[in-house]
């Protein structure tokens, strides 16, 4: 899949669990496991913007796309 989630990297910046960005954001931990994994198909921008208030990042720190060979012309 070209978007790869980076909020592995971003948390561990910030010295934070995955539970406390969950109680934070208010969201399951399994839910925000689920996007840290990249197995999400989705996200919301609602749960995106806390958890980039929270972490005090952009989406873009979060969020990466890297074309690969499926999907280029």
């Amino acid at each position: 899949m070209p978007i790869t989630v980076n909020l592995d990297v971003v948390l561990a910046q910030r010295k934070m669990r995955l539970n406390t960005l969950a109680e934070l954001v208010d969201i399951t931990p399994q839910n925000l496991s689920v996007l840290k994994t990249g197995k999400a198909k989705a996200i919301r921008f609602d749960t995106l913007e806390r958890i980039c208030q929270v972490l005090e990042c952009q989406p873009g720190d979060i969020l990466a796309y890297t074309p690969d060979a499926e999907h280029s012309d």
